[in-house]
C-alpha cells in the first residue's frame, strides 16, 4: 500500500481528529480570554486579598507544566471523586493554562493606556466600572490583541499533549497513519501542513478582529473598507 492509499483510507479518522483539535482550540481559547480578563483585571485591584489571590493563580499556572496540569485533571481529580470527560480536561487545562499567560496581556495593556486617559474619565465623573469599560478596556483590547492571536497560536499547537489523555486528536490519528505506513517524514509531514492551515485561518482571524477594533476606535478602516475591490478609495481614517 502506498503512503497516498493509506492516508485516502485513514482520512476519515484524521478528519475526526481535526474536529477534536478544532473543539480543544475554540474551547480552550474561549476560556483563556475569559480566565485572562478576570485575572488580568483582578491582578490590579487595589484590595490586596483579590490582587494577591489573583497573583498567586497566576503564578501556579504559568510555573507548571501544562502536562501535568493536565494529568492532574484527569487521573488525580477522580480520586477526589470529580470525574470529567477527556475533552472536558483538555479545554479546562489548556484554559486554564494560556489564560494565566493572558493574564499578564491584559494587565500590561491596561496599564499601556495612557494617563490622560484616565485623567479625563475622571474629569468627566466616569465610575471606576464605566470608565474600565467605555474608555479603558476598549484602548487595551486593541493592544492586547496581536499577544492574545500569538498565545492563540501556542494554544493550537498545545492541543497536541491531550493523546496523553486518550483524545484521538490530529497527532493521535497522523501517529497512527505513520505506524501504518512506516513513513514518519510523509506522515508527520502531512500534520504539519494541517496544522499550519489551522494556524493560517486562526491568524486570519485575528487579524480581522484586530482591524475591527481599531476601527471602532477611529484607527483604521471598517471590515466593508478592507475587502472593498476598489484600492483607490481612502478613507478619512487612513488619510489622517
Amino acid at each position: 500500500m502506498s503512503n497516498f492509499d493509506a492516508l485516502r483510507d485513514a482520512f476519515p479518522r484524521i478528519l475526526d481528529g481535526i474536529v477534536v483539535t478544532v473543539q480543544l482550540t475554540l474551547g480552550g481559547a474561549a476560556l483563556a480570554l475569559l480566565v485572562a480578563i478576570v485575572l488580568g483585571l483582578a491582578a490590579r485591584a487595589r484590595q490586596w486579598p483579590v490582587r494577591w489571590s489573583a497573583r498567586s493563580i497566576i503564578e501556579v499556572f504559568r510555573g507548571t507544566s501544562l502536562l501535568v496540569q493536565l494529568f492532574w485533571l484527569f487521573f488525580v481529580l477522580p480520586a477526589f471523586g470529580v470525574r470529567l470527560e477527556p475533552i472536558v480536561v483538555g479545554i479546562l487545562a489548556l484554559g486554564l493554562n494560556y489564560g494565566a499567560y493572558g493574564a499578564e496581556v491584559v494587565r500590561g495593556s491596561i496599564n499601556a493606556v495612557p494617563r490622560v486617559q484616565w485623567e479625563a474619565c475622571v474629569a468627566m465623573g466616569f465610575s471606576p466600572v464605566q470608565r474600565m469599560r467605555r474608555v479603558i478596556f476598549p484602548q487595551a483590547w486593541v493592544l492586547m490583541i496581536p499577544a492574545l492571536g500569538n498565545l492563540l497560536i501556542h494554544l493550537l499547537k498545545g492541543t497536541a499533549v491531550v493523546t496523553t489523555i486518550t483524545l484521538q486528536d490530529l497527532t493521535f490519528q497522523v501517529d497512527r497513519l505513520r505506524e501504518t505506513t512506516g513513513d514518519t517524514f510523509f506522515a508527520f509531514g502531512f500534520a504539519l501542513i494541517v496544522y499550519f492551515i489551522i494556524a493560517l485561518l486562526l491568524t486570519f482571524g485575528v487579524h480581522l478582529v484586530e482591524a475591527r477594533a481599531k476601527h471602532k476606535l477611529g484607527r483604521g478602516p471598517s471590515m466593508r473598507e478592507i475587502f472593498r475591490l476598489d484600492p483607490d478609495t481612502v478613507t478619512p481614517a487612513k488619510a489622517r
